[in-house]
C-alpha cells in the first residue's frame, strides 16, 4: 500500500494545483488515509491565495471506485461507519467550499463515492470512456451520502433511478443529465481540461474567487434574498480593481491587465 503522503500526489503549475488520487491497483477506492491525505491536499490550496484553479484527477483505469469496501467490512462497527461517512462528507464540502473553480477529470469508471466526487466539483470533463454510478445498491447499501451531491446535479427521477438501480450511465448520458459538462474521446481529454482551466486563469482571480462563492451561496436563498445577495456581491465586485482595469479596457478596445489575485 502506498504511503499516506503518496495517496494523492500534488502538482502545482503556476497556480493550476492538479490532485491525482493514486491507488490505481484499487481503481483509487477512498480508503480512510487516501480521504485523510485529500483532506490535507484540500485544506493546503484553501490557505493559498496564489491558486486559480484545482484539476481533481484519478491514475490508472478508473476515476474512484467509491469507498473501500474491503477496509469497511474489515471494521464492522458503527461508529466508525459513522466516523468514516462524516470524514467523506467534510472532503466533499471541502471541495465545493474552495475558493476557486475545481474541475474533474475523469478518464474511466467513477461510482459511488467516486460517482460522489465528480458531483461535488463545480465541472467536470471525462472521455467518452468514463461511465458513472452510484452502485451501493448492488450490494445491499444505498448510496445515501452520493445522493446528496448527486441530486445537486442530476434531476430528481434521474438521480433516483440510479440510485435505486445501481445501473451505469455513459459519459454522454451524464452530459445530457447535467452532471458532466462535456464528454470527449481519451485523447482529447488533456487538451479539453487545459482549455477549460486556461479560460479560468485568463479572468480576474478576484471576480472568479467572489462569483464562486456567491454561486454555491445563493443556491439556498430563497429568490428575493438571492437577488438582495447577489446584488450586494456586484457592489462590492464593482469596487475592486480588477473591475475597473475590465471595464475600462473594454471601453478602450484592449485587453485587460488583471492585478488582483
Amino acid at each position: 500500500m502506498a504511503a499516506d503522503d503518496d495517496l494523492v500526489l500534488v502538482a502545482n503549475d503556476h497556480g493550476v494545483v492538479t490532485l491525482t488520487l493514486n491507488r490505481p491497483d484499487q481503481f483509487n477506492a477512498l480508503s480512510e488515509e487516501m480521504l485523510g491525505a485529500l483532506q490535507r491536499a484540500l485544506d493546503s490550496v484553501a490557505a493559498d491565495d496564489d491558486i486559480r484553479c484545482v484539476v481533481l484527477a484519478g491514475k490508472g483505469r478508473a476515476f474512484c471506485a467509491g469507498h473501500d469496501l474491503k477496509q469497511m467490512r474489515a471494521n464492522p462497527d458503527h461508529a466508525y461507519y459513522g466516523k468514516l461517512f462524516s470524514q467523506c462528507g467534510r472532503v466533499m464540502q471541502s471541495i465545493v467550499n474552495l475558493p476557486v473553480p475545481v474541475i474533474a477529470r475523469i478518464q474511466g469508471t467513477a461510482t459511488a463515492a467516486g460517482c460522489q466526487l465528480v458531483a461535488s466539483c463545480d465541472l467536470a470533463v471525462a472521455s467518452h470512456a468514463a461511465r458513472f454510478a452510484v452502485s451501493g445498491i448492488n450490494v445491499g447499501l444505498f448510496c445515501a451520502t452520493p445522493a446528496v451531491a448527486l441530486t445537486r446535479n442530476v434531476p430528481l427521477k434521474k438521480s433516483f433511478e440510479m440510485l435505486v438501480t445501481g445501473q451505469f450511465i455513459s459519459a454522454d448520458d451524464a452530459v445530457q443529465s447535467g452532471l458532466i459538462n462535456r464528454a470527449v474521446p481519451a485523447d482529447e481529454l488533456d487538451a479539453e481540461v487545459t482549455a477549460l482551466v486556461e479560460a479560468i486563469c485568463g479572468k480576474s482571480a478576484v471576480a472568479v474567487r467572489m462569483g464562486k462563492a456567491m454561486y454555491r451561496r445563493q443556491l439556498g436563498m430563497d429568490l428575493s434574498q438571492a437577488y438582495d445577495y447577489a446584488g450586494q456581491v456586484m457592489a462590492d465586485n464593482m469596487m475592486a480593481e480588477d473591475a475597473a482595469e475590465g471595464i475600462d479596457a473594454f471601453i478602450q478596445k484592449r485587453p485587460p491587465v488583471w492585478k488582483g489575485r
